[in-house]
């Protein structure tokens, strides 16, 4: 896709936190630093458990009165209740606005210089009563946009975008090694540096204190990472989420979403040090891809 189209993602929510406390109630609980969120930047963010594993993670825009969150939406309401516990004494109002906004993505590295962007990932602005920004993992994948829902596409079609099918953004999704939230990251038990959440600036490492802190550090310090979040070529039938990787007799990873001829699988980084032993999940053959983003080696 080059930055022309765009793909409404109904199968995500937005979630408003308003109140005079909406930042600080974040700021101890996400791994990404949310004073940082502004009209003019956003944000990618994971709440963890406090064992530190991973449970939501969420883009977070400023919008008016109320920090947006572009998040899972099946997952929205248990989102909204797990902040709730966290509440307490806080000022802060949270409100599923799904009804009302609609989750669009902009795929391609084009798209910020469409919408009069900065090319710079999380840089954002105001797009009729919404916004869009570029997205603040990677801005090779594109931009995102949080717009009314009745108006979205004639917001779209104004901007000189056209709709496109959902499978093209999939695939460039997988291919960047993008991964999208429970599809990818096994809930209550990956780990963020599993999945490129350092490299991809989803954690905030001078922030101060949030949940799960304490396990995310130890393992970046301490290099305790052994397994990595990659994309996969596909030679044969795309397998089903869950498919074990195998190399010779070993379990070596496991295959997650996927489109066509390619996926994404956490596999052992030991397993990528013998690359004349194939990889295979089922009867097809799988050829890992180390984005240009991820920093295998310091991990190791």
């Amino acid at each position: 896709m080059t930055g022309n189209g765009f793909v409404l993602l109904e199968d995500r929510g937005v979630l408003a936190i308003g109140g005079p406390d909406r930042a600080t109630f974040l700021q101890g609980l996400v791994s990404n630093d949310v004073n940082k969120v502004t009209p003019e930047r956003a944000i990618h963010a994971a709440l963890l458990s406090p064992q530190g594993k991973f449970l939501f993670d969420f883009f977070i825009a400023s919008h008016g009165e109320s920090l947006l969150l572009d998040c899972e939406g099946a997952r929205l309401g248990e989102l909204a209740r797990r902040l709730g516990l966290y509440r307490l004494r806080s000022k802060v109002a949270l409100s599923d606005r799904s009804e009302a906004l609609v989750v669009a993505a902009l795929p391609g590295p084009a798209a910020a210089a469409h919408l009069h962007l900065p090319p710079d990932a999380g840089t954002a602005r105001g797009l009729d009563q919404g916004i869009v920004f570029v997205d603040p993992r990677l801005a090779e994948a594109g931009a995102r946009a949080i717009l009314p829902r009745g108006r979205a596409e004639a917001i779209l079609h104004q901007a000189g975008l056209a709709p496109r099918p959902r499978a093209e953004y999939e695939r460039l999704r997988l291919r960047l090694g993008l991964p999208d939230g429970s599809r990818d990251m096994v809930v209550d038990k990956a780990i963020l540096l599993e999945n490129g959440f350092d490299e991809l600036n989803g954690v905030d490492w001078e922030k101060g204190c949030f949940m799960g802190q304490e396990l995310t550090a130890r393992t970046r310090y301490r290099g305790l990472v052994k397994k990595r979040l990659l994309p996969v070529r596909i030679d044969g039938d795309l397998p089903p989420p869950g498919t074990a990787v195998r190399q010779g007799q070993r379990e070596v990873g496991e295959v997650r979403s996927g489109q066509d001829d390619v996926a994404l699988a956490l596999i052992r980084l030991e397993a990528l040090e013998q690359p004349e032993a194939p990889l295979l999940a089922g009867d097809a053959r799988l050829t890992p891809i180390t984005p240009s983003w991820a920093r295998l080696e310091r991990l190791r």
